[in-house]
């Protein structure tokens, strides 16, 4: 029978026991397709990825052998399928081990601390573990899908975390004075504790080593050649000196099962111990693979030569010379529908479906029977499409499916929905062209977004565009890095008018097939960096979003564009990012003329830059403004300073600056003025201060404030020279007089004052102000000096009612004199006053 035809129990191989089966499927036929795997050192990558091989320089080869490709140090990448897909020459030393990451790239470390990671086109990174490293050396390592662990040659552990070249981490000190026999890593993800976990087999024991502590297990079962952690964490696989393998949980407190791989009747050492899963455990040989159950059953294969081994999270994929196989435990669904005579609804399910398509009676039957667990029996046999490989029986099982769900009332589809298109999207990269045999576990575990990043790596655009489409995603990854691997591979010296073609040709297709949502900034600075500066900037043009726009054209060194994009938008703190990053960069003058040219552009930007340098940087400032020609602006910010200085001198030379300034400008010779007299009222102050001792405060006042502090304190003659300094006016200063004079109580000198000579301010002001400040009896004298009609109301401020009265009755006012009874305070008063009243003629 045709193998698409075969049925999937054909497959399938039962444990000694009967309960459990294990199938092997053969993915790929590759005869010829590899070279001997037993003269190669092997890194395989999980979920369908790829395994790279290195010449073992620790065996002797016969040059017909190995192939040509192989006498350097060349390290060659196939797929599962066989097919080559990377070779890559290394030149940086000896090479410690070969791993792969999550998103298939290859890690090379050597025994110098530095590790290149390469993505499928032999494009790298490289980074190293640090200067210890690169001094002690490193003897060994293990590589995991996140990040690895490293042997120096002090025997100490250094942990990598991720792979974006974080810096080494040491663990802690496991005490060794010699290499383990063998050692295995628990990956973070895998560990209860969040920290990666090391095993270590030293002498008869194991060491379980993280960043806090070394502990010693206290086991006596070893030392031990193999250290294989299932793909869970969960559980170990021990082989020790005496080829019998201990399968136990990773807290050694549960032993499961005891294998003597002696029994096994192979040749030679053990190669590989390899988990299937997470329930049984594959030990390879030369010809031979034996898959231990978990109660220590077996299940023998034999293959052609040399094999390798890589441990799946549902299984586990084996490589030969002839065959890429993947042997798992048969699924539980599969079981259900295909294991034979089989009473579950789903196996009843399938077996109508096949009566109905042969047009049987017994379909009905069938499906009465299972009715209450109809929709149980449809998810099964939903379940056990996506765990066949063979397309014909995918199709049969979800046709089942199809069939009974007709016969709910009820029934959501969107699962059966969901795993049709899963299928198809696997059938389509499980092709031996693609060569990458994902299982649907696979698939669920490591996400549909994954996959298209996988196949964009290997340049396949237009199948992960297509799947990408098909399953509703953005196509961005896919486009972007079409893009990028189109302007690769075209040449770098292409004139403006080829450069305006392929930016055409990407923007037209991101246009079409990312509808205007795909960022041009990544595909633009990798154009730069492989040094097509002007498909870069043309590129950027389409950009939308100013915040990717801008950092990618200051790396460009495009200062002008990028201010003007940062401009545009709007983003203050975008313009803000670009302004610091040209002022740290640029020459002062170079980056004031950049602002300087740019107009009305850029005046916001020059506004901002004033605002930051006003709060956090005043030098600069200044030094704007000075080569901008602002004198105004220049004055103003040095009296500025000048105000929140203590130093006197530097406040008296702020000033003068300031006065310079202005007088540089026609039209500013009244503040020019100004600023000369503050400069010299200033040093007066100075001065006065140094001729009181410093007892006496001046510095900072105004001419009036001056003059009163002067006659505050004694300092008339210095007032005189105030005075006439200034040029004071006569009434500013009689005013000036007044209130300290009065201030000072000083009643004699202001009397003094006011006899003088004829008052500039007149005598009102004398009543007035002494009233105010409460001395009304002393403000009454001078009123006599004030105007004869405003006297009897300054009398009456002055609270003298009796001489305001006998003001009324000298100026013959009687009518005045009867107002004045009306007004007074009490009847005493009044009463004087009638009497003046009466006694008038």
């Amino acid at each position: 029978m045709d193998s698409i035809l075969e049925h999937p129990t054909a497959t399938w191989a039962a444990m000694p026991e009967g309960n459990v089966f294990y199938r092997r499927l053969q993915l790929y036929s590759i005869p010829r397709k590899l070279p001997d795997l037993d003269d190669f050192v092997i890194a395989g990558c999980r979920n369908g990825g790829p395994i790279a091989l290195m010449r073992d320089n620790s065996k002797i080869i016969a040059i017909g052998r190995a192939g040509p490709d192989f006498f350097k140090s060349q390290i060659q990448v196939y797929s599962p399928a066989g097919e080559g897909l990377l070779l890559l020459s290394w030149d940086q030393g000896k090479i410690t081990r070969l791993g792969w990451t999550a998103d298939e790239r290859l890690v090379v470390l050597n025994e110098e601390g530095v590790y290149r990671l390469y993505d499928l086109q032999g494009d790298y990174q490289q980074y190293s573990l640090g200067s210890e490293a690169a001094e002690m050396g490193i003897i060994d390592a293990r590589i995991h899908e996140n990040g690895l662990v490293a042997l120096s040659g002090s025997l100490t552990l250094l942990e990598v975390k991720d792979w974006e070249g974080s810096r080494p981490l040491t663990l802690a000190n496991p005490g060794l004075s010699e290499p383990p026999h063998a050692w295995a890593v628990i990956p973070p993800d895998h560990n209860i504790s969040r920290h990666v976990e090391v095993l270590l087999s030293i002498e008869n024991t194991i060491l379980a080593v993280d960043n806090l502590e070394s502990m010693d297990q206290r086991i006596a079962r070893g030392p031990f050649l193999r250290v294989s952690p299932s793909p869970n964490g969960k559980l170990l696989a021990l082989l020790n000196y005496h080829d019998l393998l201990w399968v136990v949980s990773t807290d050694f407190q549960r032993s499961l099962a005891e294998f003597d791989t002696q029994t096994a009747g192979a040749e030679g050492p053990v190669h590989q111990v390899e988990w299937c899963g997470n329930d049984a455990i594959l030990v390879t040989w030369n010809n031979l693979a034996v898959l231990v159950g978990p109660s220590g059953d077996t299940l023998s294969y034999f293959y052609v030569g040399a094999t390798f081994a890589v441990t799946e999270i549902d299984g586990v994929r084996v490589i030969g010379q002839e065959v890429c196989d993947f042997i798992q435990k048969v699924p539980a669904s599969s079981m259900s529908v295909f294991r034979p005579g089989s009473t579950s609804p789903s196996a009843i399910l399938f077996d109508a479906w096949e009566s109905f398509t042969r047009r049987s009676s017994k379909a009905d039957e069938s499906i009465r029977s299972i009715h209450p667990e109809l929709a149980t029996a449809v998810n099964e046999c939903i379940d056990a499409a996506g765990c066949e490989w063979e397309p014909y029986w995918q199709r049969r099982l979800l046709s089942a499916a199809k069939f009974g769900w007709g016969f709910l009332d009820l029934y959501n589809p969107s699962d059966f929905v969901a795993m049709g298109q899963s299928l198809k999207v696997l059938n389509s990269v499980r092709f031996y062209d693609i060569g990458m045999p994902l299982t649907y576990s696979q698939y669920q575990y490591a996400s549909p977004m994954h996959l298209i990043t996988r196949l964009t790596s290997r340049n396949l655009h237009l199948l992960a565009l297509r799947i990408s489409s098909y399953l509703s995603l953005k196509p961005d990854i896919v486009l972007k890095h079409w893009a990028i691997a189109k302007i690769a591979r075209s040449k770098s010296t292409m004139a403006d008018s080829e450069d305006e073609g392929l930016c055409k040709v990407i923007v037209d297709k991101f246009e079409k097939l990312g509808n205007g949502a795909v960022s041009y900034a990544d595909i633009a600075r990798r154009a730069w960096e492989v040094g097509r500066a002007g498909l870069a900037t043309k590129l950027l043009d389409h950009e939308t979003r100013a915040s990717d726009q801008v950092p990618l054209l200051l790396t460009m060194k495009e200062d002008k564009l990028a201010l003007l994009k940062a401009v545009d938008s709007g983003d203050t703190e975008l313009v803000y990012h670009v302004l610091l990053h040209l002022h740290k960069r640029l020459p002062l003058g170079s980056f004031f003329r950049l602002i300087e040219d740019g107009g009305e552009c850029l005046a916001p930007a020059s506004r901002l830059l004033q605002v930051y340098a006003r709060e956090q940087n005043r030098e600069m400032l200044r030094d704007f403004y000075y080569s901008d020609d602002r004198r105004v602006e220049s004055a103003a910010l040095a009296l500025e300073e000048a105000s929140r200085m203590t130093d006197q001198a530097a406040v008296i030379t702020s000033v003068k600056a300031a006065e310079k300034f202005f007088s540089e400008d026609k039209d500013r010779s009244f503040e020019a003025k100004r600023m000369d007299e503050s400069a010299r009222l200033l040093a007066m102050q100075q001065q006065l201060e140094k001729d009181s001792d410093g007892k006496v405060k001046f510095f900072g006042q105004s001419v009036s404030e001056t003059i009163r502090t002067c006659l505050m304190n004694g300092m008339g003659k210095k007032v005189d020279k105030v005075k006439a300094e200034f040029k004071v006016p006569d009434k500013r200063f009689w005013y000036i007089k007044l209130h300290a004079l009065t201030a000072l109580r000083d009643f004699d000198g202001l009397d003094a004052l006011a006899r003088s000579k004829r008052s500039p301010i007149g005598y009102e002001a004398f009543v007035r102000h002494l009233v105010e400040t409460g001395h009304s009896k002393e403000a009454s004298a001078y009123v006599m000096r004030c105007d004869a009609p405003k006297r009897v109301e300054l009398y009456v401020l002055c609270d003298d009612w009796r001489a305001a009265g006998r003001e009324c009755k000298e100026r013959g006012d009687k009518k005045g004199l009867e107002q004045l009874k009306k007004r007074c305070p009490n009847s005493l008063l009044a009463r004087e006053l009638e009497v003046m009243r009466t006694s008038m003629k």
